[in-house]
């Protein structure tokens, strides 16, 4: 099995493990408790005590700047209200990480796995000092 870049990010845009492309990332009936492995290949999701920094910097950089920043220039060119732009930017600022929480980690994952195919499990299939 050879997991293209193509499949990397298709997997992660769609919060599938990188990997086979199962819909394992999530435990059931848990939606923000994160498999420690896929039951489907095998990889393990997290790896580290700070794999968790990766998600949560795509979902504060996607809050801060695709969220806030727009509705803070807004009350500065004048269109809002400072009641209205500190109302949206609370809401926001609450709902965007929770709303963003599982594509943050599709996204981390799809954004390693694309710069480093390599440490896919399935792509090291058949490569020199493979023993199985």
């Amino acid at each position: 099995m050879k997991v293209t870049r193509a499949q990397i990010l298709a997997n992660g845009i769609t919060c599938r493990c990188p990997n086979c492309g199962q819909r394992t990332l999530f435990e059931r009936g848990r939606p923000f408790r994160v498999n420690k492995n896929c039951r489907g290949c095998g990889l393990r999701f997290e790896r580290g005590d700070g794999e968790f920094l990766g998600p949560f910097v795509i979902n504060y950089a996607v809050t801060a700047f695709g969220i806030v920043v727009p509705i803070l220039l807004l009350y500065a060119f004048g269109r809002l209200s400072a009641a209205a732009a500190l109302s949206m930017a609370l809401v926001a600022g609450l709902a965007v990480p929770l709303l963003m929480y599982r594509l943050s980690w599709g996204w981390w994952l799809a954004l390693y796995y694309f710069f480093l195919p390599d440490n896919l499990p399935g792509n090291l299939e058949g490569r020199p000092g493979d023993d199985g």
